[in-house]
């Protein structure tokens, strides 16, 4: 292959067939946590369409953890059965399945977009929200518990719990989410955890949570199967996370064994003032890239080929994930493969539709 976006990469075990990855995208389609075709048949178009990755929405380590009624959980063994057959048909495509565990925290019980966002009220299903400090989201909103030494224990449980279930149902890859306001992300920023102990205060202490969650998950996941952290390099806020300090948990990270660095930012708080354009967000991954020797993910409005060759070439990512590009059109690699002059295989069935180069 000529083309860096349709280059191999090997990490740890498993070898990904190209550089573009499937992000996370909550459906809000779950019963119960429970994934059903829906799922099956849109994570399933996007592994005919060439990803050679595709990483699972935020899939919640805990009931109480969902950011809606409506997300994907892995908190119960009986999850395991339909996400099996899912990550089996992603898998005979030749694409590795990965997924992202997460715990809302204070941005949990919401509704789903369609439903106008905002908190659910208890008398709707709604529940108390947990996070790093008692300080809400939106100042109208219930405040979140604090959680106590007890409370953090059970996070750090869950997702250990939730990454041997992944592994049970089929995974290959997984991705903690400590990124976009979530429950580790409330941990890591100044602007939302204020506790005084050692979870609190110093860069050390905020971090904490975040390396207790990746120790307890590498004692249930396989040394061989790769883990990568998803982490807002950026609040976009002043007196927040930054990119400073997340150059600092790259390098940490690293060191501990995470794979690779999934570089997106903001989320936390709803003031931030985000310059949103094209590859916004690529200088951070670019960043931590060449100031660590981590491995990283660009992400964020990268919707066409040459755009993502472009950042692989100059060395500002090793991976291109992409969202809103794939719900548009799930057979971007193999549209892209076209535009950059590559000729890979089609699924034996749309063959007939390949064109001629």
């Amino acid at each position: 292959m000529s083309s860096h976006l349709f280059t191999p990469l090997s990490l740890k075990s498993i070898t990904l067939k190209n550089r573009i990855v499937v992000s996370p995208m909550c459906q809000y389609s779950s019963v119960d946590g429970f994934a059903n075709d829906w799922h099956l048949v849109h994570l399933g178009s996007r592994a005919v369409g060439g990803a050679s990755l595709i990483i699972f929405e935020a899939t919640a380590v805990s009931a109480e953890g969902r950011i809606s009624l409506q997300d994907l959980g892995i908190w119960k063994d009986k999850h395991k059965e339909k996400l099996k057959q899912i990550t089996d048909f992603i898998s005979s495509q030749g694409t590795v399945p990965g997924v992202q565990l997460a715990h809302a925290g204070r941005k949990a019980s919401t509704f789903p977009a369609w439903k106008g966002r905002g908190q659910v009220p208890f008398d709707q299903g709604g529940w108390k929200t947990v996070s790093a400090s008692s300080i809400p989201f939106l100042e109208k909103e219930d405040a979140p518990l604090e959680l106590d030494e007890q409370g953090i224990k059970k996070v750090i449980d869950d997702f250990a719990k939730a990454a041997k279930r992944a592994l049970e149902a089929g995974f290959k890859v997984i991705e903690i989410h400590a990124a976009h306001g979530y429950l580790i992300h409330q941990f890591l920023s100044p602007l939302s955890n204020q506790r005084t102990d050692s979870y609190g205060g110093s860069f050390e202490n905020r971090i904490r949570l975040l390396l207790q969650v990746i120790e307890a998950i590498q004692k249930v996941w396989p040394d061989d199967l790769p883990i990568f952290v998803r982490i807002s390099a950026t609040d976009w806020a002043d007196g927040g996370w930054e990119a400073e300090q997340s150059t600092e948990l790259a390098k940490i990270l690293t060191d501990k064994g995470i794979s690779l660095i999934d570089v997106s930012s903001g989320g936390l708080v709803s003031y931030a003032k985000v310059p949103i354009g094209p590859s916004y967000q690529v200088p951070f991954s670019a960043k931590i890239k060449k100031q660590t020797h981590a491995l990283t993910a660009a992400v964020g409005l990268i919707t066409e080929a040459q755009q993502a060759e472009d950042i692989l070439k100059d060395g500002e990512a090793d991976l291109i994930v992409m969202a809103r590009e794939m719900l548009r059109d799930p057979y971007f690699p193999l549209h892209a493969a076209r535009q950059l002059g590559e000729d890979i295989e089609w699924p034996v069935q749309y063959d007939r539709a390949k064109p001629a180069h």
